[in-house]
């Protein structure tokens, strides 16, 4: 869990301790290495004031994870409020020391990445040291952790996420090194950059751009050169729930082409969250709500409704666990429901139902349904929401 190592002292929104601006909207989407060595060298410097004045060094970090420090703008999605509440890592203190000692180191590493202007993975930095970090995922925490603290994007600390996305379509584009990428004379998909900030020279004749929920169907919809049949478009995968570089270039190519996005999902909790993490943003990134969040998403299918409109029998759907009704159940509270009083409507019709079902469950009509009818259809009728 995140809050691992954290001491329990919350500090409520409004003191002296709090963030005056936990959100990077103001920040540009890049900053200056020189912002950022001070931004280091501050924290650092209240390291040191506090040992000089004989007290435990303590940093502070929001509570990302914490509900009551988001508010929902139907522009934006998931933000930070400006007065969050925060956590202390104290030095002194038992539970979060070594996390304090982590978080510095990762601090130092960050810093000379960032003068010698090279860059790492979040894999690297967990692979340069295993044994002191002890899991990828107490990496990636602390990183977002000093992203937020520093208020700023994780690109400029010249930290860079793994990619496992993948793009396809008709769409054109100059890596960071010059390298030309083609996606649209490709037979197979490409990779989703590693630096999406730093592609240039995007061009696309695509009139939509569709996110695919899984893998097995996006690559379904390529072998059908779905991308070429109906009208030129843009497909793209995260291959589940999305991994940042994913987020930052749907929001990039919304940005570049302003075009309709549509998503692809399972219709079951699951896909439904993760159709929320690229419309909304998620809780945990909301401080980095908008670069990376695209709330003009609409939902394409698979539709709970669409299941009894196609007559789908029964026995190919599946019965709902407890975990998804747990989820569903979450989804349903979520602040930004309320104003899609449509897709209210069809997460009740799942809910009453209690039963879910994978995209693949079209083939049971057809085996090719998805790509040559299911999909042109809805597009042309305007079968979204």
């Amino acid at each position: 869990m995140e809050e691992h190592g954290l001491c329990p002292t919350e500090t409520p929104a409004g003191s002296k301790a709090s963030f005056k601006e936990t959100s990077l909207a103001a920040q540009e989407s890049h900053v200056p290495s020189s912002e950022v060595l001070e931004a280091i060298e501050n924290v650092i410097q209240g390291v040191v004031q506090s040992l000089a004045q004989k007290k435990a060094p303590v940093l502070t970090v929001a509570n990302r994870a914490d509900w009551r420090n988001i508010e929902f703008k139907d522009s934006v999605g998931l933000q930070m409020i400006p007065g969050c509440t925060t956590k202390q890592i104290r030095s002194d203190c038992p539970q979060s020391a070594r996390r304090f000692a982590l978080m510095l180191k990762i601090l130092s590493m960050i810093y000379k990445m960032v003068q010698s202007n090279t860059y790492a993975t979040k894999r690297d930095i967990y692979y340069s040291d295993t044994l002191l970090f002890g899991s990828q995922t107490v990496v990636d925490h602390i990183i977002n952790d000093i992203s937020c603290m520093l208020k700023i994007p994780r690109r400029s600390l010249h930290v860079l996420s793994t990619t496992k996305g993948f793009v396809a379509g008709n769409l054109s584009y100059t890596e960071e090194d010059g390298t030309k990428v083609n996606c649209t004379c490709s037979a197979t998909a490409v990779t989703v950059p590693s630096n999406v900030q730093g592609i240039k020279n995007l061009t696309s004749h695509a009139k939509f751009i569709l996110i695919v929920e899984k893998d097995a169907t996006f690559q379904r919809l390529l072998d059908d050169d779905f991308f070429s049949k109906v009208s030129p478009c843009i497909m793209i995968t995260g291959r589940g729930i999305p991994d940042l570089n994913t987020r930052l270039l749907v929001r990039k190519l919304w940005d570049s082409f302003q075009i309709p996005v549509f998503t692809l999902m399972d219709a079951d909790p699951h896909g439904v969250e993760i159709m929320c993490v690229y419309k909304y943003g998620s809780v945990s990134m909301s401080f980095e709500a908008h670069h990376l969040t695209v709330p003009s998403i609409k939902w394409l299918g698979l539709l709970p409704s669409d299941l009894e409109r196609l007559n789908i029998c029964k026995d190919a759907l599946i019965p709902f666990t407890k975990q998804d009704e747990n989820k569903l159940a979450s989804i349903q509270k979520r602040p930004y429901i309320a104003c899609q009083p449509l897709w209210k409507k069809e997460l009740e019709i799942m809910a009453a139902s209690k039963l879910k079902a994978e995209i693949q469950v079209l083939t049971t009509v057809s085996a090719d349904y998805l790509s040559r009818v299911y999909l042109p259809n809805k597009l042309q009728f305007g079968g979204w929401l």
